[in-house]
């Protein structure tokens, strides 16, 4: 499959190039300048060539320790591996000196290049395509990423290149095998679809520091500056011969504190994440302890179903390490008590510490994610648990729990039969809810109970 790289400086239309290719509005599109900070990677459509495509950051001169040159040197890293590299200027700008400092770039690189001139969809960009000869990158093709013009032209243009990249196939119309129609949701239950875990957390926690340690290279731009993550950013990967989805997320600071249109999208971005994974690590800062941020992030997780391990950064930098765990366990406790017993593992982003044991929990949440349990184990489990513990009377009457089962995984759903389901406290619900946890080994999971009030044969409906 070939890797389209779509580069240039910041705000010409990659993104929105990006998302009109893939089919999808996976990246982030807004009016500021600098919006992509992350290489983010899809497969997509060019024409009858289906493609791998790079999003990239925009190209600006800067020093190579700025936050601006390390997304240059990512974009930069991003040109080397791709087989074309799509150069998109803003035709209604004109060609401007970065454009032009950039080209010849490009050029050294040696790598094809399709000379993309976008937002070609009014009479104000006739000049600036005029213009875009003077680069010597050969005829531009005149595009509108946002109003969907030229795509033909750009198809024409990267099947060129590619005869000359890659011998024809039979069959130029074949997708990859089990690729079309699956999306990236893919098959539920399906065998070899890889597990969707998302790192999530405040910012400047060490999230995108976490994946790039997993990943054993620099893929995803970190520094000291907080909040350099934007969009999420998803990434392929393998541990143990087990395919795993990995997602890197924007931080998500408390609402109060959030303003910015451009950081509203970006925790948006974050809450679709978290609904489309399976797992979800929320990494702390220990050097912060657990603040309410982290809770309520925690919280969130839970209340939408997601398997949790928490994992408790930056760990070479704590002291007292067992006084911190002993703090730590009992304020989940009582600000967490839904997800009682949720794993909390030491980190280390930096030294690699305490990776493999992040990942076991990872692991054994989402087995208790998908976990099903059987009727009779339930039920008898039922009766133990209640004997040991009765549900409180109401209104002087007994309330009667008749009998369970488990309507679904993922997250595991139980149907709870019961007399009278109103008079049924939260607290009692919390009281079965742990038993059950800690029956049949739920690790990290949100447990979820649908309450019914059998039929009563005796009644006319009956």
């Amino acid at each position: 499959m070939l890797t389209l790289a779509i580069v240039g400086r910041p705000n010409v239309g990659k993104s929105t190039l990006f998302n009109r290719l893939a089919g999808k509005r996976l990246a982030l599109v807004h009016d500021t300048p600098g919006v992509t900070r992350d290489r983010r990677e899809a497969e997509g459509r060019v024409g009858s060539l289906r493609v791998r495509l790079v999003d990239t950051a925009g190209l600006e001169e800067a020093e190579a320790g700025s936050l601006a040159g390390r997304m240059r040197a990512m974009t930069e890293s991003a040109v080397a591996e791709a087989d074309i590299v799509l150069f998109v200027i803003d035709a209604r700008a004109g060609v401007t000196p970065y454009d032009q400092h950039f080209a010849e770039i490009l050029r050294r690189s040696g790598r094809p290049l399709v000379l993309v001139t976008n937002k070609c969809e009014g009479r104000e960009a006739e000049a600036g395509v005029a213009e875009a000869f003077a680069l010597g990158l050969g005829t531009p093709v005149e595009l509108s990423a946002e109003h969907g013009l030229g795509l033909d032209e750009l198809a024409q243009a990267v099947a060129d290149l590619a005869e000359t990249l890659t011998p024809a196939t039979d069959d130029p119309d074949a997708a990859e095998p089990g690729a079309e129609g699956a999306g990236e949701d893919g098959e539920e239950g399906a065998p070899d679809r890889p597990l969707r875990l998302a790192i999530v957390g405040r910012p400047n926690v060490g999230k995108s520091t976490l994946i790039n340690r997993l990943l054993g290279e620099e893929r995803l731009l970190t520094g000291p500056e907080a909040g350099i993550t934007r969009d999420s950013i998803s990434v392929d990967w393998s541990w143990q011969g087990r395919a795993i989805k990995l997602y890197d997320t924007a931080g998500m600071r408390r609402r109060a504190r959030i303003s910015e249109t451009l950081e509203k999208m970006s925790v948006g971005d974050t809450l679709r994440v978290i609904r489309f994974a399976e797992v979800v690590v929320v990494v702390l800062d220990a050097t912060m302890a657990l603040e309410k941020q982290d809770a309520q992030i925690a919280e969130l997780v839970a209340n939408e179903g997601r398997g949790i391990v928490l994992a408790l950064n930056k760990w070479d930098l704590v002291e007292d390490r067992d006084g911190l765990r002993r703090a730590l366990t009992e304020r989940l406790d009582i600000l967490l008590p839904q997800i009682k017993g949720v794993p909390l593992v030491p980190v280390s982003a930096t030294t690699g510490t305490g990776l493999p044991r992040l990942m076991e929990a990872v692991t054994r949440a989402y087995e208790g994610w998908t976990r099903r349990v059987s009727t009779g184990q339930l039920n008898r489990w039922l009766a133990d648990t209640v004997a040991a513990h009765q549900p409180p009377a109401a209104q002087g009457r007994p309330v009667r729990l008749r009998y369970i089962t488990q309507a679904k995984a993922r997250p595991p759903t139980f149907a709870l039969f019961v007399s009278r389901p109103e008079a049924i406290p939260q607290s009692y619900m919390r009281y079965l809810s742990n038993a059950l946890r800690e029956s049949f080994d739920f690790p990290g999971t949100p447990l979820r109970f649908v309450m019914r009030k059998p039929k009563n044969p005796y009644t006319d409906e009956g």
